[in-house]
């Protein structure tokens, strides 16, 4: 999550735009350019903004605390006069979104009663407010980050969606739109940059009632805005075009002159049904000649027209045939076949004749007494032997062994000082460094309960020791004892420049790494680096039971650190 994640940017990430019902008659577009273009669109907005010129976003950096909590990351908008981030919550370990505007902005009131009434509302469906607070002269207001999920922009970016797929955004986003009206919420800013699509396909609503609140926006009629805004949805998933004239959203607008024609006129294929659905919540008059249907001007009104609806099926799964069967050159050869036979016959190899001759006497006898002397000789050294043993033994004298031929034991280096390596200005336990090498493995060093893992990485790059061999010396391995067994432990070896946590690792030498399960992880580099600062370096930790630390979650503790030249 180290990247930026486009899905789970809960802001007004678009320049300001008339409501979408004073469009219905009228071309309509969207800013060009997204999260920098501020110019207002109407003369309503052009006021607001004029009463907010002279406020300026807060002046703010990465890294910034709120509530001693929530952790700066990455300033996403800036526009006016408010801020979007990306954060971590350091109490519960897990990114969210940050919105940020000064106290005395004109808006700062209204945002607070928005986020506080949407997180009221506590539906599923939309992308919850975690928290609205007003501190130091600060508005923020705190919402989910979800980062597996994808914006209804970037799906439409390769193509229309599917039937089944347009089927149950226009079902989910009606039933979502419908509950937060009923509670007395609206969205005013439902676009495709607003829609988001998990993992499991489920749909999900982001900026509800905090968005316009933002940008300063209300309507007369909220209800229908939101409704002809959930119609442009499907017309755009339907047909990957944008229902008015001007281009937006990355999607092409229509051709000028032409007005408002159905999906099912854009685009060959299209669903009938959703065509007709997508017109009558576009329009007053979007009923088509063929049906002469009502319009739809609530999102309960467009509920009650899906649920008469045939339900759409998702489509039937395509199976590819298999690849055809090819020989390969093995089953070809001769194996498990018998050998051909050749028409000539090998020739027949006549036996010498034995040794009758004279001289084959000689060598017959000869070799019968070598090896009668042979069985005299083994029955003597027999003899001998037997004697040996049964004589009372002699004190033997030490003799020093012989080890020219032993190979050199790799020398084990003594460790002088040790301090916790914390790039990142976070330490998990900087006081107990010294419990790595005191050569008791009862004690250790633990890094902080994660909630996510192993791999530590986005949250934290790594957990590590820098260590301190009092000089320069070679080194190409290490052991490391580990509290926590499990899926899984990756360690890293790396030898630094000094005992400073400012170096990143990516800058240092990288002797060697390895991945255990086990509570002992040996590294064992390739060859020997010359350093006096080695760096033991954690990206993935296994799960481990709470203790009287820590509660359950992704850590790891080292008992015991040996390095080796």
């Amino acid at each position: 999550m180290a990247d930026r994640s486009t899905a789970a940017v809960d802001v007004a990430d678009t320049s300001g735009e008339e409501p979408l019902t004073a469009k219905a008659g009228a071309s309509t577009g969207d800013g060009k350019s997204r999260e920098r273009d501020t110019a207002p669109q109407s003369t309503e907005e052009t006021e607001r903004a004029g009463s907010s010129a002279t406020v300026s976003a807060p002046e703010l950096h990465s890294g910034h605390k709120l509530a001693r909590r929530y952790r700066l990351e990455e300033c996403l908008t800036r526009l006016d006069g408010f801020s979007s981030w990306r954060a971590v919550d350091e109490k519960l370990r897990r990114a969210v979104g940050v919105h940020l505007l000064p106290a005395e902005h004109p808006r700062a009131r209204s945002v607070l009663a928005a986020a506080r009434s949407a997180a009221l509302l506590g539906d599923p469906r939309f992308v919850q407010v975690l928290d609205a607070v007003e501190e130091d002269e600060i508005v923020y207001v705190v919402h989910e980050w979800l980062p597996d999920a994808t914006e209804l922009t970037a799906l439409l970016a390769s193509g229309p969606l599917e039937a089944h797929d347009v089927y149950q955004l226009a079902q989910q986003i009606s039933q979502a739109m419908a509950a937060a009206h009923r509670e007395g919420l609206s969205h005013l800013r439902l676009n495709p940059g607003a829609v988001l699509r998990t993992s499991t396909g489920q749909w999900r609503v982001r900026g509800l009632a905090v968005n316009a609140a933002l940008r300063g926006i209300d309507v007369d009629s909220p209800q229908r805005t939101d409704t002809e805004a959930i119609g442009a949805l499907l017309y755009a998933a339907l047909t990957q075009r944008w229902p008015y004239e001007d281009d937006a959203y990355g999607l092409s607008g229509l051709p000028k002159g032409m007005g408002l024609i159905a999906p099912d006129q854009v685009r060959a294929g299209v669903h009938r049904g959703l065509s007709e659905l997508a017109m009558r919540a576009l329009v007053n008059d979007g009923s088509t000649a063929s049906r002469q249907e009502s319009p739809c001007t609530t999102p309960d009104e467009l509920v009650r027209a899906i649920a008469e609806m045939p339900r759409i099926r998702p489509p039937e799964p395509v199976f590819t045939a298999p690849p055809e069967y090819q020989r390969t050159s093995y089953q070809q050869g001769s194996y498990g076949r018998p050998a051909p036979r050749t028409a000539q016959t090998a020739p027949v190899v006549v036996p010498p004749p034995p040794l009758q001759t004279r001289t084959g006497k000689v060598l017959k006898w000869g070799v019968a007494a070598l090896l009668i002397a042979a069985l005299g000789l083994g029955s003597w050294q027999l003899a001998d032997a037997l004697m040996e043993r049964d004589a009372p033994k002699q004190p033997e004298t030490s003799q020093p062994a012989d080890t020219t031929d032993e190979k050199p034991k790799i020398a084990t280096h003594k460790i002088t000082g040790a301090a916790e390596y914390a790039p990142d200005g976070s330490p998990q336990n900087a006081d107990s460094v010294s419990n790595t090498y005191d050569g008791d493995s009862s004690t250790y060093w633990r890094s902080r309960s994660f909630v996510d893992g192993p791999r530590l990485a986005p949250y934290k790059q790594g957990v590590g020791i820098v260590y301190d061999l009092g000089a320069e010396k070679d080194v190409s391995a290490a052991s490391i004892g580990l509290r926590y067994a499990g899926d899984r432990t990756t360690v890293e070896l790396y030898a630094a420049d000094s005992m400073s946590s400012g170096t990143p690792v990516g800058s240092m030498k990288k002797i060697g790494t390895t991945t255990t399960q086990s509570t002992t992880a040996k590294v064992d580099g390739k060859e020997a680096v010359t350093t006096r600062y080695v760096v033991v370096w954690l990206t993935h930790v296994p799960q481990a039971p709470g203790d009287q630390y820590s509660g359950s979650g992704y850590k790891q503790a080292i008992t015991d650190v040996k390095l080796r030249g």
